[in-house]
């Protein structure tokens, strides 16, 4: 199992185990932390998954396809570490990974 760890942006923290090969997304969903939406299930087609990957953690993921791009340009409270969490598979590599959570998913 692979330990990940959402922040919410009130500071409360969250730490999950994952399975390999879900998304960062489902890991969230599968343990209940506030926060994360996923009104399209993964498809990158929503962008209520959005989360901030830590800085030490943007260099070990693959870098996020023109699709997860456009849709993270339509997200809101977007940041430089901004990426959509349906988009990040877990690996072993993965375990430790930090994830904050923007303020809403939506536009409040």
């Amino acid at each position: 199992m692979t330990k990940i760890k959402f922040i919410e942006a009130d500071g409360k923290e969250h730490q999950v185990e994952a399975q390999e090969g879900q998304s960062v997304m489902q890991a969230a969903m599968d343990n209940l932390v506030p926060g994360i939406v996923a009104e399209c299930g993964g498809f990158a087609s929503c962008a209520t998954c959005h989360g901030y990957v830590d800085e030490a953690w943007l260099k070990k993921l693959p870098p996020p396809d023109s699709a997860e791009e456009g849709m993270i340009s339509c997200a809101y409270h977007v940041q430089p570490n901004s990426r959509l969490t349906c988009q990040i598979k877990v690996t072993p590599a993965l375990d430790g990974l930090v994830v904050r959570l923007p303020v809403s998913q939506t536009s409040e």
